[in-house]
Parts: C-alpha cells; structure tokens; sequence
C-alpha cells in the first residue's frame, strides 16, 4: 500500500471521526452478535494507547508542571459527588444513583489521551493523569460509594490493575521506550499514530454498544432521564476542566478538559457488576460511553481546527 493510501486513509479516519463513532455505534446497537469481539477490547485498548504513546517522546514527561497535574487530579475528586447530585436532582432510583456516583469515581476513558492527541492537547498530562487517577481508584471508588449511599462497594483490586496494565501502562511504556530508541525512524510517522488510535476508538465503541444492545433498548422510560443525566455529567466535567485550566497552556487545558469530562464507562460497569448490583445499575455507564464517544470526537475536531 502506497504511501498516499495510508495518508488518505488517515485523514477520512481523523476528518470524520465523529461520523464513525456515530456509526459504530448504530451498527452495535442494530448487530448485537457484534459483541462477540468483546475479548478482544484489551489489546484493542493496547493498540490505541501504545499507538497514541508512540508521539511521546521522553522530554515530554519531564517537561510536565507538578501544579497542573495537581489541579487536574483535585477537580477529578469532585466528579462522584457531581454525579450523585445529578442523579438525585432527577430522582434516580438507588442502583441507578450507585451507577452515576461510580461512574463519576472512575478514571478518566482509557482513549482521552488519544482524543487529546487529536485534538491537538497535551497528551503525556492526559496520560499521566489517566494512570495517577487509576490508581487512586481503589480508594475513591468505595470511599464515595460508602459516604454517599451508605454501602461500599466491593471492589477487586485487580480488575483495575490488570486493565491498566495491560491497556495502559505496557502499551504507553513500551511505546515511549521505542521512541526514545529509534526517535527519528519513529517520529516519521507521527502523523499517522491519532488516526491508528482513532480507528480503534470506533472498533471500541461498535463492541460496547453491541454488548449492551439489549439493556439500551429495554431501558424504557427511565433511558431518557439517565441520557440527561449522562449529557449533564459529561458537558459539565468539560467546563470544570475548562474552566480549572484557565491559567494553564492551551496544550494543558484541552488535556484537562477532556481528562475531567471523559469516564471510563467500561471500568464502571465491571465494577458494579462485580460488587452484584443490578443489571440496571450499569445503564448509566453504558449511555454516558455512547454520549461522549460522541462528545469528545466533536470536541476534538473542533480544538483541532481552533486557533
């Protein structure tokens, strides 16, 4: 395949993101046995962070600022208690309530470094961040479960591990390692790596959708009011990250914004399935995945044509 192919190819992928993941996501919903590729969402996951971190050349880390990391992860903390007020400002039942407060508690999407990326941001702060947060997990998450609603939830330690290990922390430290190695056979391809991570951003988002076809459409009347409370969650979280990152470079704030707005809707419905709430409880993760797949590639096409 020619090299004007491949960059063709790349530009449809990055151009019309959006439209893609909107697709996907139909396709998920309309092919349920599209879900049959769900065990291969890990290394799908590998593939679109070890892609994106290939662009992280090691001076990029170092050139980090200790206080906007900081900012960042102390604006984190206030998601689960933004999610619970959300859900009882539209009178969700108590699974669907404990489905908002995890979700908010979660890390930030395991692709917002590639949408940071594309959108032109700081992409080793959305990393960094993404592991810092990830690892304050297995605190937040039943911490805010216990003082909101009374009940902790019994997380397993080694789901979230495992998944940031395998999905995240190889990926990203093999990746930047080859970089360092080989950093001008590997920096010739740079503008190739988002489209790579943005096209398994749309394998992604056609699997989850396609596991979660039947609670979507039997979600009835209620569907409607968590799709409000996923849009208010999600757009709200983008303005705290805007906002906090009112001092911060252009680079850092889009990294912001994204790392508070974007959740890992996957993470949080693992871990509710695996403390034995209800099916239901994980209804908000799987919409808030679908609102802000959507969201975050509209975000990213419009940071990346702003001055």
């Amino acid at each position: 395949m020619s090299d004007s192919v491949v960059t063709r190819a790349a530009a449809l992928v990055d151009e019309y993101l959006l439209l893609w993941v909107l697709l996907s996501v139909g396709v998920g919903l309309v092919v349920p046995s599209v879900a049959l590729l769900a065990p291969l969402s890990t290394p799908i996951l590998a593939v679109m962070i070890g892609a994106v971190s290939l662009t992280l050349a090691p001076e990029r880390f170092r050139q980090l600022r200790g206080r906007t990391v900081l900012t960042v992860l102390v604006v984190q903390t206030a998601m689960p208690f933004l999610a619970f007020a959300i859900a009882r400002v539209l009178g969700l039942s108590p699974a669907l309530t404990v489905g908002f407060v995890v979700l908010g508690a979660v890390t930030p999407e395991l692709v917002t470094p590639t949408m940071t990326e594309l959108s032109g941001g700081d992409t080793a702060l959305a990393t960094v961040v993404l592991v810092a947060v990830g690892l304050g997990t297995l605190v937040l998450v039943p911490g805010v479960v216990t003082a909101l609603l009374g009940a902790s939830v019994d997380v397993d330690p080694l789901l979230i591990a495992e998944q940031l290990s395998l999905a995240v922390v190889a990926p990203m430290s093999l990746a930047v390692a080859v970089r360092y190695r080989w950093p001008d056979r590997i920096g010739r391809y740079d503008d190739l790596y988002p489209s790579v991570s943005g096209l398994m951003v749309i394998l992604v988002i056609g699997i989850v959708a396609a596991a979660n076809a039947s609670l979507v459409r039997d979600g009835g009347g209620v569907l409607l009011l968590v799709a409000v409370g996923a849009v208010v969650l999600n757009c709200t979280g983008y303005a705290a990250g805007w906002i906090a990152g009112r001092r911060f470079t252009r680079g850092e704030r889009i990294a912001a914004t994204l790392s508070i707005g974007m959740r890992d809707f996957a993470v949080a419905a693992a871990l509710l399935v695996g403390a034995g709430f209800p099916t239901a409880a994980t209804l908000p993760a799987v919409v808030f995945g679908i609102v802000e797949m959507a969201t975050s590639a509209g975000l990213a096409k419009w940071f990346s044509r702003s001055p």
